[in-house]
């Protein structure tokens, strides 16, 4: 997915997350309409608002900022969490 670095588990975005709300931090270069469409088609979801800041930048860091992103999906839609790969090669 172009510009979505990863979800963000914090005490506010799982609370969020019994109003049907994801949390992401992104690439600041990315879009709104983008985020929406890679969400979309990545998870198979219908996206209902897109809310997005930049986070403060750090004095060490050089260079891009990250922005965070708050996804409220339409009623009806979760994304389920990634399950886990299990290794099947331990019998060798």
């Amino acid at each position: 997915m172009d510009g979505i670095k990863y979800a963000v588990l914090t005490d506010k975005s799982i609370r969020l997350l019994g109003k049907n709300k994801y949390t992401f931090n992104i690439e600041s270069r990315a879009t709104k309409i983008g985020i929406k469409l890679s969400i979309e088609l990545f998870f198979g979801v219908k996206v209902k608002d897109v809310n997005s800041h930049r986070l403060p930048a750090k004095s060490r860091r050089m260079g891009q900022t990250m922005r965070r992103v708050i996804i409220t999906l339409q009623p009806g839609y979760s994304i389920q969490p990634l399950k886990k790969i299990k290794n099947f090669n331990q019998n060798t």
